[in-house]
Order: C-alpha cells, then sequence, then structure tokens
C-alpha cells in the first residue's frame, strides 16, 4: 500500500486532483468530507461543536451551519483551534478505518487540505501539493463558490503558505493553467506513483 497525502490550498483545485487519481484507480480518502459527516444531525461530534459554540451554529432543521461556523472561527484563530480539537480527532480515526478497509497494494490518497498545518507530512509515503497563485485562487472562489474576498482571504489566513507546503512535497501540481495541463500533469504523477 502506498500512503499519498494530498494537499492545497483552498481554491488551488485540490479536489479536481483528487477526483482525477480516483479515475485512475485511487482509494481516495477525502478529510473534508469525512470532517462533514462527523458533524451531521445526531452524531457526537454535532453535539459537542453545539456545545463549544452555541445553539446559534445550527440550522433551524438541526444541521450544523458550516457557514456561520466558518464566520466565527476563521475570524478567531482561537475559536478555531476549539473546533479543531473536536473534529480532528473524529476525522483521525474515520480515516484509520477507511484506509484499514484497503486493499494491500492500493495508492491510497489522503486529500487532507491542513495536512501542512498539522505537521502530517511524515504519515504519508508521499506528498503531492497543488499549487495555484493566490490571484487565480481568489478568482476561482469568488467566481465558482460566490465567497466574498474577504472571506477568502480570512481562509486563506488561517492556511499553511504556499511556500510552507511546497517545503514539504516530493510532487508539486501547477494549476494555473488549463484543465487540460492539469490533467497531463495528474497522469504522470499516477505513473510515478505506481512505480512505488
Amino acid at each position: 500500500m502506498l500512503k499519498v497525502g494530498l494537499t492545497g490550498g483552498i481554491g488551488s483545485g485540490k479536489s479536481e486532483v483528487s477526483a482525477q487519481l480516483a479515475a485512475h484507480g485511487a482509494v481516495v480518502i477525502d478529510a473534508d468530507k469525512i470532517a462533514r459527516e462527523v458533524v451531521e444531525r445526531g452524531t457526537p461530534g454535532l453535539a459537542a461543536v453545539v456545545k463549544e459554540f452555541g445553539d446559534e451554529v445550527l440550522l433551524p432543521d438541526g444541521a450544523l451551519d458550516r457557514e456561520k461556523v466558518g464566520s466565527i472561527v476563521f475570524a478567531d484563530p482561537e475559536r478555531l483551534k476549539a473546533l479543531n480539537a473536536i473534529v480532528h480527532p473524529l476525522v483521525g480515526e474515520r480515516m484509520q478505518e477507511l484506509m484499514d478497509a484497503a486493499p494491500e497494494d492500493a495508492i491510497v490518497v489522503y486529500d487532507v487540505p491542513l495536512l501542512t498545518e498539522n505537521n502530517l507530512a511524515e504519515f504519508y509515503d508521499v506528498v503531492v501539493v497543488v499549487d495555484a497563485p493566490v490571484e487565480t485562487q481568489l478568482d476561482r472562489l469568488t467566481a465558482k463558490r460566490g465567497m466574498t474576498e474577504k472571506a477568502v482571504r480570512e481562509r486563506m489566513a488561517a492556511q499553511a503558505t504556499r511556500e510552507a507546503r511546497r517545503a514539504i512535497a516530493h510532487h508539486v501540481i501547477d494549476n494555473s493553467g488549463s484543465l487540460e495541463d492539469l490533467k497531463t500533469q495528474v497522469d504522470a504523477l499516477w505513473e510515478t506513483l505506481k512505480e512505488g
């Protein structure tokens, strides 16, 4: 089993790289997806978040208001630490369960946005960083996700710098070009990963 840590800043295109690797046959374990699962209605994770942040972080249907939580934690590093202290251990447990279920000869890609921030590089055989210029990230997130520039910059400020991510990378995917350019790079990466 080859364990690949995949990371990149918000709006870098990491999800697209993850999807392309899955299409090649990688087993993808998506930390963001799991982070949403562990705070779904009725979970101990959601109960812990509500205990920490109060009922105002719930939508009328009882689900977590992710936008509300984001507006709180990305403006206050201490509140972000509190949220991470709840969510990260739950995500880690679930990721381990999924890894244990993967075939022995699999290439397992861990899609982990905060890989750099949480000093997780040593846990992977290979670290792949998807990189894009800040202006490209801003354009993607304001145009495609409808985020304000202020909201994007707050999230970027809470993440590692491009330089810090690149410093831990075995491979850097430059996603400042076209989708075709990206596919060419991912195809080449896949061939390299298959070689072990």
